[in-house]
């Protein structure tokens, strides 16, 4: 069964894409490897890196539930 959780879902793609979300973790990551932030912002920036790995984390998790259930739904009907 596929757990769905569409307030969330909604929230991430109202937010940027998936790619979008990726892309911005890797301009934080640059910003704060090439130390271009003081240190109350390296911390503001990593909070903000870290939750958006973890709303890709659920939007994968969401979608491999979702090719799960078609996959079983495929063999089913085989």
């Amino acid at each position: 069964m596929v757990k769905r959780n569409n307030a969330a879902n909604s929230d991430f793609l109202a937010s940027g894409s998936y790619e979008e979300k990726v892309a911005e973790i890797e301009q934080i990551i640059t910003r704060i490897e090439k130390g271009e932030l003081q240190l109350a912002d390296v911390f503001a920036q990593f909070a903000t890196a870290v939750e958006y790995l973890r709303q890709c984390e659920n939007f994968l998790q969401q979608r491999q539930q979702q090719v799960d259930l078609l996959i079983e739904t495929l063999q089913d009907e085989s």
